[in-house]
């Protein structure tokens, strides 16, 4: 599948696949939907939790996983991260996204090393953070039940990859999900959050990042 690089209205790049029309972060800015969506919104809503498992549905360009090891750092948290991606992105064209002047100046190598990790096996980046990248699709992994505190749901749109949003695999994630554990994704799907609400879970209606009215979040009950 061809893939070309864009700039995004912050400044920060992105991968845009023509085939579908359709870009890996939001063109009104990739950084910034990415602080705002599953930092803000997601691992800072467990704020005294110090010991996270987060699950990413679509690792992509490893800006997810950049920004939260940035966080791990900063507030002292110890993260073990799996991200999990079907079509992994060419080591070559995820550093030419340049998202390590994004980060403080002591972070910016990890961001070639979270690429350059070897696949389906733990990986210690920092002692902060250990990150597992699983290359498989979701339709065929078997989730480990109530071991994920977070999961970054950063699949592409419903309206392009309606697979990936299905009661099936929302039942997954929600199987993956702890006690009190925690579901953010960018869209705010009426169905979505209606399969969520059957799935047992607490759904919320967030402000969404620029150029976008709302997001999601939902929560798991103790």
């Amino acid at each position: 599948m061809k893939r070309e690089i864009i700039t995004t209205a912050d400044g920060s790049k992105s991968i845009r696949l023509p085939e579908m029309d359709e870009t890996y972060h939001s063109s009104h800015g990739a950084v910034q939907e990415a602080k705002h969506v599953f930092i803000e919104k997601g691992l800072n809503a467990l704020p005294h939790v110090k010991t996270i498992r987060i699950f990413e549905m679509g690792f992509g360009t490893g800006l997810n996983a950049l920004l939260t090891l940035e966080a791990a750092q900063q507030q002292n948290k110890h993260i073990h991260y799996i991200g999990i991606e079907a079509f992994p992105v060419a080591l070559e064209m995820a550093l030419q996204m340049e998202y390590e002047h994004y980060v403080s100046k002591e972070n910016q190598p990890f961001f070639d090393r979270l690429h350059a990790a070897e696949w389906n096996s733990d990986q210690c980046i920092t002692p902060f953070f250990t990150l597992k990248k699983l290359e498989e699709k979701i339709q065929y992994f078997v989730p480990e039940k109530s071991t994920i505190d977070l999961i970054y749901f950063d699949a592409f749109g419903p309206s392009v990859q309606s697979d990936m949003w299905n009661l099936n695999i929302l039942e997954k994630m929600t199987a993956l999900l702890a006690p009190g554990g925690v579901f953010v994704t960018y869209s705010a799907k009426g169905q979505m959050k209606r399969d969520l609400k059957s799935l047992g879970l607490r759904v919320e209606s967030l402000p969404g990042p620029p150029g976008k009215r709302e997001m999601t979040r939902a929560w798991k009950g103790q």
